[in-house]
């Protein structure tokens, strides 16, 4: 799981302020520097994240810790990676595990208790589980390094997985930033997406929307992809792709969205305009819309405009 780690501590690197505001809900943090992560023991241990901030004007450190499986030892871990970050710097620390794949973390308690002859020692921790934590309000904060891991992140009610996987590519690539960081962000999402979904198929979506190409030219990750073995499935799904036709399978997604939400049959008057639209990016439209609008009066409305 090396290449999702790197993944994870790269973006945080990056970001840190999105993080924090993840892990501690809080906007009145100030990033004063992203510390090494070495922890002098018997046996050198890193710890994923470590930064150095301002909260409401006190000097702390903010520490994140990275996990894709469940892991038995997680609390005595953490423990001593903020018994040992106190010791060395010598200031408070706020402490989160990120759990990254949607079956993990169910039975971290949060803490780690030691208990002997009536003396207790208590340490505890904030645990977050992407899966819980709902994605469609990440993609409407707009830019953030967040936007990885936003497709193993709980989608809409009646969406399903793979019209989800598409709605988050969607979004990425409409943001306003420089093409160089959105590429960036495209390739580090398939990475970590990689986590939930099939990597064909989060290459036949890339493919379609014509990014695969970008993203292993430019991306500080693609290597990694190389090394995934994912080339072979970009070639699959350059095949599928091909062969799907990107305007078809956009119909049929704003179709399915729209059954799955309102009950849309295919005898309804709408289901035929939708069907009629030639125009590939103005159903990608269509489809953020589906997936977000709270009524099918309000998509027609989207429609008509």
């Amino acid at each position: 799981m090396a290449e999702y780690d790197s993944v994870s501590k790269d973006l945080i690197q990056t970001y840190p302020k999105d993080f924090i505001r993840l892990t501690l809900e809080r906007d009145d943090v100030e990033v004063l520097d992203i510390l090494g992560t070495e922890q002098n023991t018997v046996d050198t241990r890193h710890t994923d994240s470590l930064i150095r901030v301002h909260i409401a004007g006190k000097e702390a450190l903010v520490h994140h810790e990275f996990q894709t499986t469940d892991d038995p030892s997680m609390p005595l871990r953490m423990a001593g990676y903020i018994i040992r970050a106190i010791e060395q710097h010598g200031l408070p620390i706020y402490s989160s595990v990120i759990y990254l794949r949607r079956s993990a973390g169910r039975r971290d308690p949060g803490y780690f208790i030691h208990e002997i002859s009536g003396r207790r020692v208590l340490i505890e921790y904030t645990v977050v589980r992407l899966s819980e934590i709902e994605g469609q309000d990440i993609i409407d904060g707009g830019p953030s390094g967040l936007f990885p891991f936003v497709p193993l992140m709980k989608r809409p009610v009646g969406i399903d997985s793979e019209v989800w996987l598409r709605h988050c590519v969607d979004a990425t690539n409409a943001l306003r930033v420089d093409e160089p960081i959105k590429v960036d962000i495209l390739g580090k999402l398939m990475i970590l997406g990689g986590l939930e979904y099939d990597p064909i198929l989060i290459n036949r979506i890339l493919l379609q929307e014509g990014l695969m190409d970008a993203i292993m030219r430019e991306s500080s990750f693609a290597q990694y992809i190389k090394q995934l073995g994912i080339e072979q499935g970009i070639e699959q799904g350059r095949e599928q792709g091909i062969e799907q036709g990107g305007r078809q399978r956009a119909i049929e997604d704003i179709l399915d969205v729209l059954e799955i939400r309102f009950d849309l049959s295919e005898a309804h008057p709408l289901s035929a305009r939708i069907a009629a639209i030639d125009d590939l990016q103005r159903l990608k439209q269509l489809l953020r819309a589906a997936v977000q609008v709270s009524s099918l009066e309000a998509f027609e409305q989207v429609m008509d405009a």
